[in-house]
């Protein structure tokens, strides 16, 4: 279904969107803002400021920061509240496994990366919006988790998000009496353009690129319908959770992955 069918969806409404740069972060925000809202894209790649700027008869603005420190998950609410006067829709979209290989495999480091790539944005987010969310009386936060809390191949990864799962239902509960709702999608494979900024930025080895293809053929075999989504499956979901549709919905967590639930 067209996004048309929903144009001012989100009017009256400020979203802030991590990871808006590229990928479904890119997607979600750009038809978050056809639909009417007012946009924050936020990234530590500079080029988000191009991608803001494709929405060009919104009202949009994007924030380069990293969201791996706390004190840039602080900068872009901050941001966000004094460029559009409030917060009322946060969607953590920043993370991704850097590596695939067998446990055994890992390094030290790489472990820790891991966890500081997929959980550590969301937990610093979703702490850092609530101040602007208390200030509106209420508001909604969907983290973008991911179906491969069962999976191979990247175990530090899964594990980040089962920690974005389990921020998702304890913070609903706690802030259930705030008029806040918090949510998250469970993304499976996902065919996406090629990133202008590579998931792994050392490249991977010619082994890592056998246990990714070993990957590939895992998420097709464990979906019921044996293929990767497209962006745009997974963007309406994300956004459908973020609006006023999704208003008695609060501590779930949507699997979008054709079936396999993680």
């Amino acid at each position: 279904m067209s996004s048309a069918h929903f144009a001012g969806r989100f009017a009256g409404k400020v979203l802030v969107v991590t990871g808006a740069a590229q990928g479904i972060g890119r997607a979600v925000a750009l038809r978050a803002a056809q639909e009417g809202g007012e946009v924050l894209f936020v990234d530590r790649a500079d080029f988000v400021t191009e991608v803001a700027a494709e929405a060009a008869s919104a009202d949009t603005a994007a924030i380069t920061v990293d969201l791996e420190t706390y004190e840039g998950a602080a900068a872009a609410m901050s941001f966000a509240a004094e460029r559009f006067g409030g917060v009322d829709i946060l969607i953590n979209n920043v993370g991704g496994a850097i590596r695939m290989r067998p446990y055994a495999e890992f390094e030290a480091p790489q472990i820790d990366a891991e966890i500081r790539r997929s959980l550590m944005p969301t937990l610093y987010c979703c702490h850092a919006v609530l101040p602007h969310l208390f200030a509106r009386g209420g508001g909604t936060i969907v983290n973008v988790s991911s179906n491969a809390t069962r999976g191979i191949h990247r175990v530090p990864y899964s594990a980040a998000k089962g920690g974005v799962n389990a921020v998702t239902q304890s913070l609903a509960m706690e802030l259930a009496d705030h008029n806040i709702r918090v949510v998250a999608t469970a993304p499976g494979g996902t065919e996406a353009p090629p990133r202008r900024i590579p998931r792994n930025g050392q490249g991977d080895t010619q082994a890592e690129e056998a246990w990714m293809a070993d990957v590939v053929r895992q998420v097709k075999a464990t979906s019921f319908m044996k293929r990767y989504g497209s962006i745009e499956e997974q963007t309406a979901p994300i956004l459908f959770l973020a609006s006023d549709e999704a208003s008695y919905i609060t501590g779930s967590v949507l699997p979008v992955a054709g079936g396999d639930t993680g």
